[in-house]
Protein backbone atom coordinates (compact mmCIF):
# COMPACT_ATOMS: atom_id res chain seq x y z
CA UNK A 1 0.00 0.00 0.00
CA UNK A 2 1.39 3.33 -1.00
CA UNK A 3 2.12 5.61 1.98
CA UNK A 4 2.18 9.20 1.66
CA UNK A 5 2.08 12.45 3.73
CA UNK A 6 1.30 15.20 1.05
CA UNK A 7 -1.96 16.81 0.93
CA UNK A 8 -3.12 20.19 2.12
CA UNK A 9 -3.01 19.59 5.64
CA UNK A 10 0.08 18.73 5.75
CA UNK A 11 1.04 22.04 3.66
CA UNK A 12 -1.14 24.21 5.58
CA UNK A 13 0.41 22.89 8.99
CA UNK A 14 3.74 24.02 7.59
CA UNK A 15 3.07 27.35 6.78
CA UNK A 16 4.14 29.34 10.25
CA UNK A 17 7.49 28.02 10.05
CA UNK A 18 10.45 29.33 7.86
CA UNK A 19 14.07 28.13 7.19
CA UNK A 20 16.74 30.37 9.07
CA UNK A 21 19.94 30.88 6.61
CA UNK A 22 23.16 32.58 7.77
CA UNK A 23 23.09 36.32 7.34
CA UNK A 24 26.51 36.00 5.57
CA UNK A 25 25.48 34.42 2.64
CA UNK A 26 25.35 36.13 -0.80
CA UNK A 27 21.65 34.81 -2.59
CA UNK A 28 19.62 36.51 -5.60
CA UNK A 29 18.02 40.27 -5.20
CA UNK A 30 14.33 39.77 -4.33
CA UNK A 31 14.26 37.74 -1.96
CA UNK A 32 12.83 37.59 2.06
CA UNK A 33 16.58 37.04 3.87
CA UNK A 34 18.05 39.91 6.07
CA UNK A 35 21.57 39.80 5.30
CA UNK A 36 24.74 41.67 6.46
CA UNK A 37 25.33 43.68 3.52
CA UNK A 38 23.40 46.73 2.78
CA UNK A 39 20.89 47.33 -0.02
CA UNK A 40 17.94 48.85 -1.27
CA UNK A 41 15.07 48.20 0.77
CA UNK A 42 12.92 50.46 2.77
CA UNK A 43 13.92 49.47 6.16
CA UNK A 44 16.62 51.74 7.24
CA UNK A 45 19.70 50.20 9.31
CA UNK A 46 22.87 52.83 9.51
CA UNK A 47 24.76 55.75 8.36
CA UNK A 48 28.37 56.19 7.33
CA UNK A 49 30.00 58.86 5.76
CA UNK A 50 30.31 59.79 2.04
CA UNK A 51 33.38 58.68 -0.04
CA UNK A 52 34.53 59.40 -3.16
CA UNK A 53 32.17 57.35 -6.15
CA UNK A 54 29.52 56.78 -3.62
CA UNK A 55 25.88 57.48 -4.98
CA UNK A 56 24.76 61.19 -4.26
CA UNK A 57 21.20 60.55 -3.97
CA UNK A 58 21.61 58.64 -0.50
CA UNK A 59 23.15 61.36 0.78
CA UNK A 60 20.73 62.52 4.01
CA UNK A 61 21.08 65.94 3.19
CA UNK A 62 19.39 66.65 6.84
CA UNK A 63 22.37 65.59 8.51
CA UNK A 64 24.55 67.64 6.40
CA UNK A 65 22.73 70.71 7.81
CA UNK A 66 23.65 70.38 11.07
CA UNK A 67 27.05 68.66 11.05
CA UNK A 68 28.26 70.27 7.79
CA UNK A 69 29.47 66.62 6.61
CA UNK A 70 27.89 64.34 4.05
CA UNK A 71 26.23 60.78 5.27
CA UNK A 72 24.64 58.03 3.17
CA UNK A 73 21.25 56.83 4.56
CA UNK A 74 22.02 52.59 4.69
CA UNK A 75 19.20 50.42 4.23
CA UNK A 76 18.82 46.60 4.78
CA UNK A 77 19.18 44.34 1.98
CA UNK A 78 16.99 41.01 1.45
CA UNK A 79 18.33 37.85 -0.55
CA UNK A 80 16.36 35.15 -2.32
CA UNK A 81 18.62 32.02 -1.81
CA UNK A 82 18.48 28.48 -3.60
CA UNK A 83 17.74 25.60 -1.42
CA UNK A 84 19.15 22.20 -3.02
CA UNK A 85 17.77 19.34 -1.41
CA UNK A 86 19.48 16.17 -2.27
CA UNK A 87 17.57 12.93 -1.66
CA UNK A 88 18.76 9.24 -1.77
CA UNK A 89 17.13 7.08 -3.87
CA UNK A 90 19.04 3.69 -3.12
CA UNK A 91 17.57 0.57 -1.96
CA UNK A 92 18.23 1.24 1.63
CA UNK A 93 16.04 3.86 2.03
CA UNK A 94 12.81 2.12 0.95
CA UNK A 95 12.69 -0.66 -1.12
CA UNK A 96 11.80 -2.80 1.87
CA UNK A 97 10.03 -0.52 3.57
CA UNK A 98 7.38 2.45 2.11
CA UNK A 99 7.00 4.41 5.08
CA UNK A 100 10.52 5.04 5.34
CA UNK A 101 10.43 6.46 1.33
CA UNK A 102 7.42 8.24 2.28
CA UNK A 103 8.69 9.75 5.48
CA UNK A 104 11.96 10.76 3.50
CA UNK A 105 9.75 12.14 0.08
CA UNK A 106 7.93 14.07 2.99
CA UNK A 107 10.67 15.72 4.66
CA UNK A 108 11.92 16.80 1.14
CA UNK A 109 8.77 18.31 0.21
CA UNK A 110 8.77 20.10 3.50
CA UNK A 111 11.67 22.07 3.18
CA UNK A 112 10.49 22.81 -0.56
CA UNK A 113 7.67 24.33 0.64
CA UNK A 114 9.12 26.06 3.18
CA UNK A 115 11.79 27.86 0.46
CA UNK A 116 9.06 28.87 -1.84
CA UNK A 117 6.93 29.73 0.71
CA UNK A 118 9.03 32.11 1.77
CA UNK A 119 10.10 33.21 -1.70
CA UNK A 120 13.14 31.37 -2.02
CA UNK A 121 14.06 28.36 -4.95
CA UNK A 122 14.16 25.15 -4.75
CA UNK A 123 15.75 22.05 -6.78
CA UNK A 124 15.25 18.61 -5.60
CA UNK A 125 18.28 16.24 -6.66
CA UNK A 126 17.83 12.79 -7.04
CA UNK A 127 20.86 10.55 -6.30
CA UNK A 128 21.08 7.35 -8.35
CA UNK A 129 24.31 5.59 -8.43
CA UNK A 130 27.07 7.87 -8.49
CA UNK A 131 24.24 10.42 -10.65
CA UNK A 132 22.28 13.00 -8.87
CA UNK A 133 19.10 13.18 -11.75
CA UNK A 134 17.73 16.68 -11.52
CA UNK A 135 14.55 16.26 -13.16
CA UNK A 136 12.13 19.41 -11.96
CA UNK A 137 14.98 22.06 -12.66
CA UNK A 138 15.46 25.22 -10.55
CA UNK A 139 11.36 25.61 -9.10
CA UNK A 140 10.39 29.24 -8.38
CA UNK A 141 6.63 30.04 -6.75
CA UNK A 142 4.06 27.27 -5.45
CA UNK A 143 2.36 26.30 -8.67
CA UNK A 144 5.83 24.75 -10.48
CA UNK A 145 6.47 23.05 -6.47
CA UNK A 146 2.99 21.35 -6.28
CA UNK A 147 3.67 20.14 -10.04
CA UNK A 148 7.11 18.74 -9.11
CA UNK A 149 6.26 16.93 -5.79
CA UNK A 150 3.56 15.59 -7.68
CA UNK A 151 6.19 13.38 -9.45
CA UNK A 152 8.46 13.25 -6.68
CA UNK A 153 6.07 10.91 -4.68
CA UNK A 154 6.84 8.46 -7.88
CA UNK A 155 10.21 8.21 -7.18
CA UNK A 156 12.20 4.71 -7.00
CA UNK A 157 14.32 3.24 -4.64
CA UNK A 158 16.65 0.69 -5.91
CA UNK A 159 20.04 -0.17 -5.97
CA UNK A 160 22.92 1.64 -4.27
CA UNK A 161 24.01 5.37 -3.78
CA UNK A 162 27.34 7.04 -3.88
CA UNK A 163 26.64 10.84 -1.80
CA UNK A 164 30.29 11.45 -2.23
CA UNK A 165 30.44 11.36 -6.05
CA UNK A 166 26.98 12.24 -6.81
CA UNK A 167 27.14 15.94 -4.70
CA UNK A 168 30.64 16.49 -6.21
CA UNK A 169 30.02 15.61 -9.70
CA UNK A 170 26.68 17.97 -9.90
CA UNK A 171 26.84 20.38 -12.37
CA UNK A 172 25.27 24.15 -11.54
CA UNK A 173 25.91 24.14 -7.65
CA UNK A 174 26.13 27.65 -6.79
CA UNK A 175 28.54 29.21 -4.45
CA UNK A 176 27.90 31.05 -0.94
CA UNK A 177 24.01 31.07 -2.01
CA UNK A 178 21.86 29.32 -0.06
CA UNK A 179 21.00 25.88 1.78
CA UNK A 180 21.99 22.35 0.54
CA UNK A 181 19.94 19.28 2.56
CA UNK A 182 21.01 16.08 2.24
CA UNK A 183 18.45 13.44 3.06
CA UNK A 184 19.63 9.94 3.60
CA UNK A 185 19.71 6.98 5.86
CA UNK A 186 23.86 7.03 5.15
CA UNK A 187 24.14 3.14 5.56
CA UNK A 188 26.65 3.48 2.43
CA UNK A 189 30.27 3.09 1.66
CA UNK A 190 30.37 5.79 -0.41
CA UNK A 191 32.50 9.03 0.61
CA UNK A 192 29.70 10.94 2.31
CA UNK A 193 32.29 13.09 4.14
CA UNK A 194 33.35 14.08 0.58
CA UNK A 195 30.18 15.80 -0.33
CA UNK A 196 30.18 17.74 2.96
CA UNK A 197 33.67 19.11 2.15
CA UNK A 198 32.29 20.26 -1.21
CA UNK A 199 30.00 21.85 -0.20
CA UNK A 200 31.69 23.61 2.58
CA UNK A 201 34.20 24.57 -0.52
CA UNK A 202 31.29 26.18 -2.14
CA UNK A 203 30.30 28.32 0.70
CA UNK A 204 27.15 26.98 1.55
CA UNK A 205 25.24 26.21 4.13
CA UNK A 206 24.78 22.48 4.86
CA UNK A 207 22.18 20.34 6.59
CA UNK A 208 22.35 16.66 7.26
CA UNK A 209 19.25 14.83 7.42
CA UNK A 210 19.75 11.03 8.79
CA UNK A 211 16.07 9.14 8.29
CA UNK A 212 15.98 5.65 9.94
CA UNK A 213 12.59 3.34 10.27
CA UNK A 214 11.85 2.27 14.14
CA UNK A 215 13.22 -1.08 13.42
CA UNK A 216 16.64 0.20 12.14
CA UNK A 217 16.80 2.34 15.49
CA UNK A 218 15.36 -0.88 17.91
CA UNK A 219 15.30 -3.56 15.93
CA UNK A 220 13.16 -6.61 17.62
CA UNK A 221 14.62 -9.47 15.35
CA UNK A 222 15.27 -12.65 17.77
CA UNK A 223 16.44 -16.18 16.32
CA UNK A 224 17.81 -17.37 13.66
CA UNK A 225 16.54 -14.75 10.56
CA UNK A 226 18.05 -14.32 6.54
CA UNK A 227 19.73 -10.97 6.43
CA UNK A 228 19.42 -9.69 2.77
CA UNK A 229 21.36 -6.43 1.66
CA UNK A 230 18.73 -4.51 -0.22
CA UNK A 231 21.32 -2.99 -2.32
CA UNK A 232 22.61 -6.21 -3.29
CA UNK A 233 21.61 -7.46 -7.06
CA UNK A 234 23.33 -10.61 -6.13
CA UNK A 235 21.18 -12.84 -3.98
CA UNK A 236 24.22 -14.92 -3.67
CA UNK A 237 26.86 -12.29 -2.45
CA UNK A 238 28.53 -12.89 0.57
CA UNK A 239 26.14 -9.91 2.07
CA UNK A 240 23.03 -11.80 2.42
CA UNK A 241 23.98 -14.82 5.54
CA UNK A 242 21.57 -16.56 7.48
CA UNK A 243 22.34 -15.30 11.21
CA UNK A 244 21.16 -16.32 14.50
CA UNK A 245 20.64 -12.74 16.84
CA UNK A 246 21.39 -12.78 20.35
CA UNK A 247 20.90 -10.40 22.75
CA UNK A 248 25.05 -9.88 22.40
CA UNK A 249 24.43 -8.98 18.89
CA UNK A 250 21.69 -6.55 19.46
CA UNK A 251 23.42 -4.58 22.14
CA UNK A 252 26.78 -4.69 19.68
CA UNK A 253 24.06 -3.20 17.03
CA UNK A 254 22.88 -0.53 19.18
CA UNK A 255 26.61 0.43 20.31
CA UNK A 256 28.03 0.31 16.41
CA UNK A 257 24.85 2.58 15.67
CA UNK A 258 25.41 5.02 18.39
CA UNK A 259 29.05 5.54 17.38
CA UNK A 260 27.92 5.85 13.83
CA UNK A 261 25.74 8.50 14.79
CA UNK A 262 28.21 10.17 16.96
CA UNK A 263 30.48 10.20 13.77
CA UNK A 264 28.16 11.87 11.48
CA UNK A 265 27.25 14.83 13.87
CA UNK A 266 31.25 15.56 15.06
CA UNK A 267 31.77 15.51 11.45
CA UNK A 268 29.48 17.61 10.45
CA UNK A 269 29.80 19.83 13.94
CA UNK A 270 33.70 20.39 12.56
CA UNK A 271 32.58 21.25 9.55
CA UNK A 272 29.86 23.48 10.74
CA UNK A 273 27.24 21.61 8.86
CA UNK A 274 23.59 20.84 10.71
CA UNK A 275 23.10 17.07 11.24
CA UNK A 276 19.71 15.48 12.78
CA UNK A 277 18.61 11.92 12.92
CA UNK A 278 15.21 11.15 12.44
CA UNK A 279 13.10 8.23 13.39
CA UNK A 280 10.35 7.69 10.43
CA UNK A 281 7.36 6.73 12.81
CA UNK A 282 7.81 10.86 14.29
CA UNK A 283 5.78 13.85 12.70
CA UNK A 284 7.77 15.65 10.25
CA UNK A 285 6.21 18.65 11.72
CA UNK A 286 7.08 17.98 15.13
CA UNK A 287 10.73 16.82 13.80
CA UNK A 288 11.18 19.93 11.76
CA UNK A 289 9.93 22.38 14.38
CA UNK A 290 11.99 20.73 17.55
CA UNK A 291 15.10 19.26 15.56
CA UNK A 292 15.72 21.67 13.56
CA UNK A 293 15.47 24.79 15.57
CA UNK A 294 18.41 22.74 17.79
CA UNK A 295 20.75 22.64 14.88
CA UNK A 296 19.69 26.77 14.46
CA UNK A 297 18.39 25.87 10.71
CA UNK A 298 14.12 26.44 11.59
CA UNK A 299 13.06 29.80 12.28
Amino acid sequence: MKVSYLNDDFFSRLETLALNLRTDLSGFFGGKHLVRTYGQTVEFADYREYMLGDDIRRIDWNLYSRFEKFFLKLFTDERQMHVQIFLDCSASMGKANPNKAAYAIGTAAALGFLAVHNMDKVSFKLIKGDKAEDPFGTIVGKRSFFRAISELENVEFADSADIGAAVTGCPNMGSNDGLTVIISDFFTESDWKKAVDYLCYKHRQVLLLQVLAPEEVDPAYTGRVNLIDAESVDLADVKNMKIKITRSMQLAYEEALHAFRDELKSFCVSREAGFVSLRSDQSIEKALFGELLKVGVMA
